[in-house]
């Protein structure tokens, strides 16, 4: 069995790989702590009033000075560094559901992000180094 295997499947840590956020430097991370501690305060706002929308969100998270992340057609960065979007949709009762809230993430430096949410029943802002495939947001399980 592998170590940290979870629940001791076979090659369970080189199956969830894709699942571990990169390591931050010591500068990263305190640059991201720094940036969180700024989306927090907006975030538990937002969640007061009950506006959970990605529109307000990204509207109010622009507001401190971010831009939005660009990409060309080829896919090539243009700059900026917020993504807000919609949750992750999930299987409920046999149909794809999409939770109302949003998602965002901020690439503070290459090995660094601010990841956080805020919905209906609650608002989360943490900080991570990115994940292999999918940025600062954590990928969905593959299967």
């Amino acid at each position: 069995m592998e170590p940290g295997a979870g629940d001791g499947a076979p090659h369970y840590n080189e199956n969830n790989g894709y699942r571990r956020p990169g390591a931050m430097s010591p500068a990263g991370a305190m640059d991201a702590g720094r940036e969180a501690d700024r989306i927090r305060p907006v975030l538990k706002r937002l969640w007061e009033r009950k506006k959970w929308d990605p529109v307000t969100v990204r509207a109010a998270l622009l507001h401190l000075g971010y831009e939005e992340e660009r990409t060309g057609s080829n896919g090539k960065p243009l700059g900026g560094t917020l993504i807000v979007r919609a949750m992750n949709s999930r299987f409920t009762d046999g149909r794809e559901v999409t939770p109302e809230g949003a998602l965002v993430g901020l690439r503070v430096h290459d090995d660094a992000c601010v990841t956080a949410f805020v919905q209906k029943s609650n608002y989360e802002v943490t900080t991570n180094g990115p994940y292999p495939e999918t940025g600062c947001f954590e990928p969905p399980y593959g299967h």
